[in-house]
């Protein structure tokens, strides 16, 4: 099989940094392309001081164009929601695959991309956190949900570092979910304030500050115990291993799917 060709959005940021030297790192996939708002013109190896790779930064106003042209299989979108809804559906629109691993989407985003892929007939994969840990920690917790049932109060607690921009994580949203979906449908409660007597919804918390990767904390809490489940990502570099093997994985599967990196794991 012929090397994957891999396009980059927010090339110059820094996980796009991270994601640029990993797949230069990694067999069987290259870099074909490279998009961000700043450092157009220039070459992205140099920009993340790997040397000269003959990729230039190209403005996401020339996506369709550059992609194609640049003959890329799969596009890799780590940046922010606005963003991603904007250009994941350009690129399906040139029969280019996505992962995105953005967070803070809209229902109607994730839905108006949704569309662009089954329409375009391209594959996708679309995770709140690419980590293969993650992938375990959340089947560990749809486990304890179906085992502990709803005698268990549940508690979500995360914390990212002072830039995060939206708040719950998307990890955390995906873990409710999740247990929700275990225990028979929950209502969600975001933090507590004043009188707010506890009844059998699913409490989520976030902690920002400082330069904390990500730590996920779910709490199963019954009269007598507690049971704890818990992530902490020390590096980024989690995250980028995960949405390049899902880089490589997704251009060989069926078209018209979005799928999730317990996907790519399984």
């Amino acid at each position: 099989m012929s090397e994957v060709r891999a396009a980059l959005v927010g090339a110059c940021g820094r996980m796009g940094n991270l994601i640029v030297r990993r797949i230069l790192a990694t067999e069987g996939i290259t870099l074909s392309a490279a998009f961000d708002i700043v450092n157009t013109g220039k070459d992205i190896g140099e920009i993340v001081g790997v040397g000269k790779l003959d990729v230039p930064v190209s403005d996401s106003k020339d996506l369709a164009k550059v992609l194609k042209e640049s003959k890329t299989d799969v596009l890799i979108d780590f940046t922010v929601a606005p963003a991603t809804a904007a250009n994941a559906p350009v690129a399906a629109g040139a029969g280019v695959n996505l992962i995105i691993g953005t967070t803070g989407l809209t229902a109607e985003q994730k839905t108006n991309i949704t569309e662009a892929v089954i329409k375009n007939k391209v594959a996708a994969v679309i995770s709140s956190n690419y980590s293969i840990g993650v992938g375990v920690f959340f089947k560990l917790i749809k486990n304890a949900a179906e085992y502990l049932g709803n005698d268990y109060d549940v508690e979500i607690i995360e914390a990212h570092h002072n830039q995060k921009k939206d708040a719950p994580s998307g990890t955390a949203m995906t873990a409710a979910e999740i247990i929700s979906k275990a225990m028979g449908g929950k209502e969600f409660v975001y933090g507590r304030e004043g009188v707010c007597p506890r009844g059998k919804e699913i409490g989520i918390h976030a902690i920002r500050g400082g330069d904390i990767v990500g730590d996920h904390t779910v709490m199963f809490i019954g009269n007598s115990e507690r049971i704890e489940i818990r992530h902490q990502a020390h590096s980024r570099e989690i995250f980028v291993g995960g949405a390049v093997m899902a880089a490589k994985w997704v251009v060989s599967q069926k078209k018209g799917v979005v799928y999730a990196m317990s996907d790519v794991l399984e």
